[in-house]
C-alpha cells in the first residue's frame, strides 16, 4: 500500500465505513517522533523539501523525516518555515 521506506509501511490498516456506505482502508498516524537534529538549514522559496532531504539525508523520499524533526505533520506546513531542522542521517 505504501512505498518501501515510508514511515507508514509497517503500520496496520483498518476499515472505515463512510457515510455513503463505502468501505475504505485507513492507517493510524504513527506516534510523534522528534529525532535529534544536527542543525537547521536556512531555506529559500526556490529550494524544494525533497531536494533538501536528498542533499542532507541521501534520499529525496525522506521529506517526512524533516517534518518529524520540525514537529510538522505535513510538508506544506514545513515549507512555510524559513529554516528546516536537519535530523541525523542514520536515525
Amino acid at each position: 500500500m505504501f512505498f518501501a521506506g515510508s514511515r507508514y509501511e509497517k503500520l496496520a490498516t483498518y476499515s472505515v465505513t463512510l457515510p455513503n456506505g463505502q468501505r475504505v482502508s485507513a492507517v493510524r498516524l504513527p506516534p510523534p517522533n522528534r529525532p535529534a537534529v544536527i542543525g537547521a538549514f536556512p531555506r529559500t522559496d526556490a529550494e524544494r523539501l525533497d531536494l533538501i532531504a536528498d542533499h542532507f539525508l541521501g534520499d529525496a523520499t525522506t521529506t517526512w523525516r524533516l517534518c518529524d524533526a520540525s514537529g510538522n505533520l505535513c510538508p506544506d506546513a514545513l515549507a512555510a518555515h524559513p529554516t528546516i531542522p536537519i535530523p541525523f542521517k542514520n536515525e
